[in-house]
């Protein structure tokens, strides 16, 4: 018989497992249904006329992780570099330390200057990242997931929500380029793949 304090607990991980698999299945309904519509697409003409789906790696809830958030003292505004000649303002917010497989992992949140003057983007943050499996499966420049300022010193980051720039589709968008600093030396099988052979 399984004691009452672990079935809690078990139920309470299965309750938040399936939450977790329910949100990351709307991200890619959503995202699926913004890249059909043809006022919101960065897709070409050409690819539009045959869309159905994006390719997705299966959810996984092993990269749906709790990091912890330790803010940047004075941040120092900085120019990200993007696909073009524009350099959009930046600075960091946090730096989040989480772990995958036993494994310690670090990124940057970053903050866009532009959109902190908008009062529906003053809790966004943006966390660009690369990993192994870039170029391979995935886009060869890397993925972002959005993400809102916690009220704690806890976050989640679900991988299974990773998307890919604008880019990937269309160059003629400009989009941020992953820093080195946000680079993963891990293979996140996770959110989405690489769309053709890109």
């Amino acid at each position: 018989m399984i004691p009452k304090k672990l079935l809690l607990v078990l139920l309470t991980t299965i309750c938040i497992a399936q939450n977790n698999t329910k949100t990351a299945l709307q991200f890619q309904e959503q995202l699926n249904k913004d890249y059909a519509n043809t006022e919101k697409t960065p897709l070409l003409k050409t690819d539009l006329a045959t869309f159905k789906t994006l390719d997705f790696y299966p959810i996984n809830e092993k990269y749906c992780v709790d990091a912890l958030v330790v803010l940047i003292k004075n941040p120092v505004v900085f120019a990200m570099k993007t696909a073009t000649s524009r350099l959009p303002k930046y600075k960091k917010y946090a730096q989040l330390f989480f772990t995958i497989d036993g494994k310690e992992y670090t990124l940057f949140a970053y903050q866009n200057i532009d959109l902190l003057k908008q009062k529906e983007f003053k809790d966004y943050l943006f966390l660009p990242f690369s990993d192994l499996t870039n170029g391979i499966e995935s886009y060869i420049g890397g993925r972002y997931i959005d993400l809102k300022i916690p009220i704690t010193n806890q976050i989640k980051i679900d991988f299974n929500k990773a998307y890919n720039p604008y880019c990937a589709y269309n160059y003629a968008y400009s989009c941020p380029i992953v820093p080195q600093e946000n680079e993963l030396k891990v293979a996140i099988l996770a959110g989405v793949k690489k769309f053709h052979d890109n």
